[in-house]
């Protein structure tokens, strides 16, 4: 059995027309057809996979990693997308029509945005600098987290074609996911919607089921450079390139293991704390990840690197992509909450 996510276990297999993935293996999509990618996919009917906790959380995840063994620049745009819209339902609200959306969620101390309240609607003014908004030059709207006036912590749904806000590459250099464009976006007295109350974004319980849904991701590309040992013609003659696809294999399925798990727990119980459980996953993930990554790189040398313009995005990508961990913070974190449980690790 594959360690991959064609052999996850689910009900859902794709939502639509599988047709609109770009094929594995292929030129990586440039900047400019990520918008249309990311279209092609809402046209396709990929707004309609299952929402987490809904009873096919394994389903939904399972989509997420077939988009990213395909296309990592693209899964970021598409996760957070449907990451969007799955926060909309759970606070009640709804989602603008054909809208691309964003969460852009990123608080760095020197990058506050500030929301003065408008009416009693909801309405809000946004004025500041957000940093790390994947997409910017894409997305129709974000949802936005922003401080208002009394220091509450809002969530805040904006139109980004409004007079007022200003799009920059300020702070990205990136190589790995340079596609996607994770710059500085600036908001000049700027319209937009409050969703929920304070802490509404950081108190649901959908806040961690997303992050598992960001590790699916992770382990999807993951398996696609996994693929390139796999394939490899060394494996017939060299017992080194087998051992290292032994370990990657061993990685991979226990990740893969560890996120069927954690879909069956969220859709048992979808509305119970899942911190602990993410952080355990997503600490997974990324370890077999990062483990594939060398694997991978030790066994086939520096030919795929420089010869296969797919193989080097994606491994460019990943290590960039799975940096969106806070790496000994959410291990220290995950330690915390395991003290706090108390028992054991026997079943």
């Amino acid at each position: 059995m594959s360690a991959c996510p064609d052999a996850w276990h689910g009900r859902a297999a794709m939502p639509a027309d599988a047709a609109a993935l770009p094929p594995t293996g292929t030129e990586p999509l440039e900047a400019t057809a990520l918008a249309q990618a990311l279209r092609a996919l809402q046209a396709a009917g990929f707004d309609h996979i299952p929402l987490p906790g809904g009873g096919d959380t394994l389903g939904r995840w399972r989509v997420l990693a077939s988009v990213a063994a395909r296309d990592l620049a693209l899964v970021k745009l598409y996760e957070a997308h449907v990451d969007a819209l799955a926060i909309l339902h759970e606070l009640g609200h709804p989602a603008p029509p054909r809208a691309l959306l964003g969460v852009w969620a990123a608080e760095p101390p020197d990058a506050v945005v500030e929301a003065t309240p408008l009416d009693a609607a909801g309405g809000l003014v946004l004025d500041g600098r957000k940093a790390w908004c994947s997409g910017g030059r894409i997305l129709s709207h974000a949802l936005v987290t922003v401080q208002g006036p009394a220091g509450e912590r809002w969530l805040a749904l904006v139109a980004l074609d409004q007079p007022g806000v200003a799009v920059t590459d300020a702070g990205w250099h990136a190589v790995g996911m340079a596609r996607v464009a994770s710059g500085d976006v600036t908001f000049d007295r700027v319209r937009a919607t409050r969703v929920g109350g304070d802490r509404a974004y950081l108190d649901r319980a959908g806040f961690w089921h997303g992050a598992i849904g960001v590790a699916a991701c992770w382990h999807g590309a993951a398996c696609a450079v996994a693929q390139g040992l796999r394939r490899s013609g060394r494996l017939k003659h060299d017992a080194h390139a087998q051992a290292h696809l032994g370990a990657v294999d061993a990685a991979l399925s226990g990740a893969r293991a560890l996120l069927v798990e954690a879909a069956r727990h969220i859709d048992e119980a979808p509305r119970a704390d899942a911190r602990v459980l993410a952080l355990r996953v997503r600490a997974a993930v990324e370890r077999a990840a990062a483990e594939t990554l060398d694997r991978v790189g030790r066994a086939l040398g520096a030919a795929p690197l420089c010869r296969d313009a797919a193989h080097a995005a994606r491994c460019a990508d990943l290590t960039t992509f799975l940096r969106q961990s806070h790496a000994e913070r959410d291990l220290a974190a995950l330690g915390a909450g395991i003290a706090a449980e108390g028992g054991d690790w026997l079943p």
